[in-house]
């Protein structure tokens, strides 16, 4: 099959649909040959090769070293990367579909977060709030004063609350020029 992109990056926040996606993708693109990671993965796995504990790496050092593997997974072609900044990350590179995932309604995203963690609603707000203001403060002192999520950077921005997992697949499916049946 001739695919208009040989990579997809999958961004965005809390509770957006990344995972979601990510796995509803697997059952077309697998048979192809593509893989899958994410950024949770990608950390795992750095840390379990690094020989220093992660702990003791210089936040930085660490975040740019993770950056390079990412960047040559991108390299390599055929992956689906689901991580926050995999998007921005992969913002040069024309042969990498960048798809930004987006929730405009806060109580859709902290009601998912509240059922996915088992937690009240107030600690799904905090949570949300806590988490995505930490990695923007960090991501601006390592990397730069930029919006990471501003749609400059991708090719397709989805909101996840007014498209839903299916159509969601659907429309990245398409943006790839993927045809269901053809080989």
């Amino acid at each position: 099959m001739n695919l208009q992109y040989r990579n997809i990056t999958i961004s965005g926040g809390v509770a957006v649909g990344k995972n979601t996606l990510h796995g509803n993708l697997k059952q077309y693109l697998v048979l192809l040959g593509w893989r899958f990671t994410s950024g949770g993965k990608l950390l795992r796995d750095f840390s379990k090769e690094y020989v220093q504990p992660v702990a003791s790496l210089v936040p930085d050092e660490f975040h740019h070293q993770l950056d390079d593997r990412t960047k040559k997974l991108l390299e390599n072609g055929h992956y689906v990367i689901e991580a926050w900044l995999a998007g921005f990350m992969a913002k040069d590179r024309n042969d990498t579909l960048r798809v930004l995932l987006r929730c405009q309604n806060d109580a859709l995203r902290i009601d998912r977060v509240a059922n996915r963690d088992n937690i009240s609603i107030n600690e799904a707000k905090k949570y949300i709030k806590a988490r995505e203001e930490g990695n923007f403060i960090e991501w601006k002192r390592i990397y730069g004063n930029y919006d990471f999520f501003d749609p400059q950077y991708y090719h397709l921005v989805i909101d996840t609350y007014s498209s839903g997992p299916n159509e969601t697949v659907g429309k990245v499916l398409d943006n790839l020029g993927y045809k269901n049946g053809e080989k």
